[in-house]
């Protein structure tokens, strides 16, 4: 497939990535997520697609349905019936069985068809009848579910982050650029609009050279963030795969705490980070197209809410190839972000609502009118799956791609490891490695 914003060398990342069969430890150990004696992930042969008529279904499966993945699958199922895919959702899989049991009623009753469930994931993904795999595992299974879906020759959508290191996400981009399948990241901001407008805004040179962009994702609770709702029931055993929920992070005894508000938990989410940022991060990073990030730092504590092992309040800074600065707040504890705001050495573009307002810098007011490009609003997320779904049948490259979440997981895992070791980092686009500044 191909990818926009290559380095210099188009080749040297390619063949870096193709090259890999296993990653090197010492950049993976900056984030502090690898365990000592871990496996690298290899990246696999594609599998072969199947076979997609042109008045066919798509047949999609679900891999995993608690919180997220139950949303997905109910729009999914209810899509045909919109008259803008036709689509059926024909298996789903869940470590948890009340889940998974009452999904798999629920696609059967709208859609009026034959529906599987799996508790192994990779049962679902050797069904050799389903084109693509929506993912909406915990953060630390993306990779690994995404590897083994591209080894099954699905078409894949995977939540977001991406990725949960770095070099996870190497391995998925080099997987996909290996294969003809199609890889959506679940970022929906990419969906709006006005980052597309701001995209052709900056590249007509509206606002001279971009210098500096920010923006924010803040919001806030009495008692604290992601504090999900126990269920008693889902304890190891017929009501739960805990080992299979596990998965890439390694074994340790049952914690409902962590089985149900892992977001809280650095072994298995950033938190702030790679939950509420990567929304924000990630349609600027493609409406800037700077490039890859270079310079990584973050600040942050836990201020309010000290129970959780994630931070409560981050603050990011981050430099691309193409000479710009990004500064990102994000907290949990007070709900005053920043406006997003785009900055260009002649203009300034405002996007805080849904259009786009651009305003000149004083000195440039007699050449620059200011003005406002409308953009509608959308049902972003629904309008993320139907790309996808479309991509399927044209095979074009989808909104949210891999290069595009491979970038952003580069932003977020030196983030997460500037914040838990106090150090910036450096990353290098032509090696793709990173080391501390």
């Amino acid at each position: 497939m191909n990818h926009t914003s290559e380095p210099k060398d188009p080749n040297s990342r390619r063949q870096f990535l193709a090259n890999s069969a296993l990653f090197a430890g010492a950049a993976a150990a900056l984030s502090g997520c690898m365990a000592a004696g871990e496996k690298r992930l290899a990246i696999p042969k594609p599998g072969k697609r199947a076979p997609l008529g042109k008045d066919e279904p798509i047949r999609i499966g679900v891999i995993g349905v608690g919180g997220m993945g139950g949303e997905h699958c109910e729009r999914l199922i209810n899509t045909t019936a919109t008259g803008r895919e036709n689509v059926q959702v024909v298996a789903i899989s869940d470590v948890a069985k009340p889940k998974l049991d009452g999904w798999v009623a629920r696609a059967k009753e709208v859609q009026k068809i034959d529906v599987a469930g799996y508790r192994d994931y990779r049962e679902l993904l050797a069904r050799p009848d389903i084109h693509g795999v929506l993912i909406a595992t915990p953060e630390h299974q993306h990779a690994v579910n995404s590897l083994d879906a591209i080894a099954a020759g699905k078409d894949v959508y995977c939540e977001k982050p991406m990725t949960f290191t770095r070099e996870e996400a190497f391995a998925v981009m080099a997987a996909v650029d290996r294969s003809d399948l199609i890889y959506q990241v679940g970022t929906q901001f990419t969906t709006h609009a006005k980052y597309h407008e701001a995209k052709k805004l900056i590249q007509s040179g509206a606002i001279g050279k971009p210098t500096l962009t920010q923006t924010s994702y803040c919001r806030n609770s009495e008692k604290g963030e992601w504090l999900y709702d126990i269920d008693a029931r889902l304890r190891p055993g017929e009501m739960l795969d805990w080992e299979g929920w596990l998965g890439p992070a390694g074994m340790r005894p049952f914690d409902t705490e962590i089985y149900h508000r892992w977001r809280r938990y650095k072994r298995y989410s950033h938190g702030i980070v790679g939950d509420l940022l990567v929304h924000q991060m990630t349609p600027l990073v493609m409406a800037l197209d700077m490039g890859w990030p270079t310079h990584v730092s973050a600040s942050g504590g836990h201020y309010v809410h000290t129970d959780m092992n994630n931070h409560d309040q981050v603050f990011l800074t981050i430099q691309f190839e193409k000479e710009h600065t990004m500064v990102v707040a994000g907290s949990t504890c007070n709900e005053l972000g920043l406006e997003t705001i785009i900055r260009g050495h002649n203009a300034n573009l405002f996007m805080g609502g849904n259009d786009v307002v651009l305003r000149p810098e004083r000195i440039w007011a007699e050449d620059i009118e200011e003005r406002t490009i409308k953009c509608p609003g959308i049902e972003d997320q629904q309008e993320l799956r139907l790309n996808w779904l479309s991509c399927i049948r044209t095979r074009q490259q989808p909104i949210s791609p891999v290069e595009l979440g491979a970038k952003v997981m580069v932003i977020v895992d030196l983030a997460v490891a500037s914040l838990w070791t106090g150090h910036a980092y450096r990353f290098d686009p032509e090696t793709m490695e990173a080391r501390r500044a």
